[in-house]
């Protein structure tokens, strides 16, 4: 609901309320010293990657943790108002441009998403980059990663959220081309960033269009900004906006998400960039990058609601892109032999009913879509992760180094099946609760032949999965898996950071996952992750569990009042 009255008793806050600023802050900081002092630590600076997600993701726990006070101090039909600090940045013309936190349901929700995988993910990477000849810089630009997407979601401005989005565009092209030596990496850095570039043209022509149009009512009106997300927010809803204005601002604003989150026809960047270090693929195909096109649309909304006429009587360009993705990338993923492939067309396919449900008025199942996929998602990568470092010698090919390893593996194989279940929408796992719950909306809202075309996605997404699974840990082992030491030679992508890198220091003895040691499973602080990431790919679901009741549609109480959606806008406004 986009508001209701806001005229009740103060709601509780709490100082990780007030101070959710300091979610993007400290890795931030943790960046500047890993760049400045990593290689004179005794863990190359990794040491301080951790410790400062850590820090992010005790903030972003405790700020959900008191949003959840906050909302359940609510009277029932109050409206919660999101905690927003702000400060002057400059002013010009009698318009005061400032920087600053909005902390709402759909902040908490994915802050603690991004500081929670983030967190495991630098855990991963201690024992996946071991030995790295690049290890400092690996840390130093992965935490920055993670600190730009933190701040896009915190974010009260515009200023602000691009400043993130530019941020993860920059760490990307650095990630996906860690290893640049070899050509393929770099060509695929450059995809990747120039491809997404493309995208943000559209996000600076949309946020320089609502500044223009909005500045003047969002001023006099509110005293902000034509930058501010409340004001912009509030503007949309307001009937004030030219028909045609907010029409060209979505249309700009939808193509930036078009190319960072991977949607068709920008989707072909998504693939390539499997040529970074698998922890990257999974942080940024699971809850950063990626994920960010598709938060662009939830934070604003109301720009698309009204300059696209969502829950019109016809389908808008959101609903038509996302059909065209969920099918084509899903076709894709199930031709594919590498197994980071797979996933990532998987990932942009899934992104593609996270757009159709926001594209259908199904705001809420969207945004815990995010929730749900995030976590199986980010397990699988970091499952295809481990058997390449522990079983493949580095290879990601399913057909020529895989097969018969769920012997070898049970504790990767177990997540794997969890995951790979919760992705395919069966009952009770995570998906289950949040696709198929789009899926419904959408046929709900009465767009049937897009709920059509989920149900095929969904089809094609069992499809790929089961041969992939059936590829990788069934069959008879094959090449690498059969203990064939130079299958490896030709297809493996994370092969750069393999074995010339661990000739020097205390790195010498990688142990077990040496050349001539058979498949295994990873070592603890591999399967850590992947376990804690399986566990909540069964139970996320349960957060907004709708066929059992009322009463476990948690994230309803505590994220959809709080933040623009739905219906009753055509209604009553906000």
């Amino acid at each position: 609901m986009f508001a209701a009255s806001e005229t009740l008793a103060p709601l509780s806050g709490g100082w990780f309320l007030d101070n959710a600023w300091l979610a993007p802050v400290v890795p931030t900081i943790g960046f500047a010293l890993i760049v400045l002092f990593g290689k004179r630590l005794p863990k190359k600076g990794s040491e301080i990657g951790v410790l400062s997600l850590l820090a992010s993701l005790v903030v972003a726990s405790g700020a959900a943790w008191q949003w959840i006070q906050r909302v359940n101090s609510a009277a029932e039909e109050q409206f919660v108002a999101p905690v927003v600090r702000t400060w002057s940045w400059w002013q010009a013309g009698g318009v005061e441009f400032t920087i600053g936190q909005h902390v709402d349901g759909l902040t908490v929700t994915v802050l603690f998403v991004v500081a929670f995988i983030s967190t495991l993910v630098q855990i991963y990477s201690l024992e996946y980059l071991r030995g790295d000849r690049r290890y400092t810089h690996f840390f130093a630009a992965l935490t920055l990663f993670s600190a730009g997407m933190l701040a896009m979601v915190v974010a009260e401005d515009m200023i602000l959220f691009l400043l993130g989005w530019e941020i993860m565009g920059l760490c990307s092209f650095m990630l996906i081309g860690h290893w640049w030596e070899d050509g393929a990496n770099s060509r695929a850095a450059l995809k990747a960033f120039f491809t997404v570039r493309t995208g943000d043209m559209g996000l600076l022509v949309g946020i320089a269009i609502l500044f223009f149009a909005a500045n003047e009512w969002t001023t006099e009106n509110l005293g902000l900004s034509g930058f501010s997300i409340r004001g912009i927010s509030a503007w949309a809803l307001s009937g004030d906006p030219n028909s045609t204005v907010i029409l060209m601002a979505a249309i700009a604003l939808f193509i930036a998400c078009i190319g960072k989150s991977g949607q068709f026809p920008l989707h072909t960047w998504l693939p390539d960039a499997m040529a970074g270090p698998t922890p990257v693929s999974s942080l940024l195909h699971s809850s950063t990058m990626v994920v960010a096109g598709v938060f662009l649309v939830a934070r604003l909304y109301p720009v698309f609601f009204a300059g696209l006429d969502i829950l019109g009587p016809s389908s808008n360009v959101i609903m038509v892109i996302a059909a065209i993705t969920i099918v084509i990338a899903a076709a894709l993923a199930f031709v594919q032999t590498d197994i980071k492939r797979v996933l990532a067309y998987s990932t942009v396919s899934q992104l593609g009913y996270m757009m159709l449900g926001l594209g259908a008025g199904a705001w809420l199942p969207a945004v815990f879509h995010i929730f749900t996929h995030a976590f199986f998602k980010a397990c699988l990568f970091l499952c295809a992760g481990s058997i390449s470092h522990s079983a493949s010698h580095h290879s990601f090919d399913m057909k020529k180094d895989m097969g018969g390893l769920r012997k070898h593996m049970p504790i990767t194989f177990a997540a794997w099946i969890v995951s790979t279940l919760a992705l395919c929408g069966v009952f009770p796992f995570s998906g289950f609760f949040s696709k198929d719950e789009i899926i419904d909306n959408v046929g709900g809202n009465g767009y049937t032949f897009f709920m059509i075309v989920g149900l095929a996605g969904a089809f094609l997404t069992a499809a790929y999965m089961t041969r992939a699974t059936y590829l990788t840990f069934f069959g008879e082992p094959r090449g690498a898996a059969a203990g064939e030491h130079d299958a490896h030679e030709s297809d493996a992508h994370d092969d750069a950071h393999a074995h010339d890198a661990h000739a020097s220091d205390s790195h010498d003895a990688h142990d077990a996952h040496s050349e001539h040691a058979g498949p295994h499973e990873s070592g603890v602080l591999i399967t850590a992750p992947i376990a804690i990431l399986a566990v909540l790919a069964i139970f996320a679901g349960l957060f907004n569990a709708t066929p059992f009741g009322e009463s476990w549609e948690y994230m309803k109480k505590w994220v959809e009042p709080r933040a623009a959606v739905v219906a009753e806008a055509h209604a009553g406004g906000p």
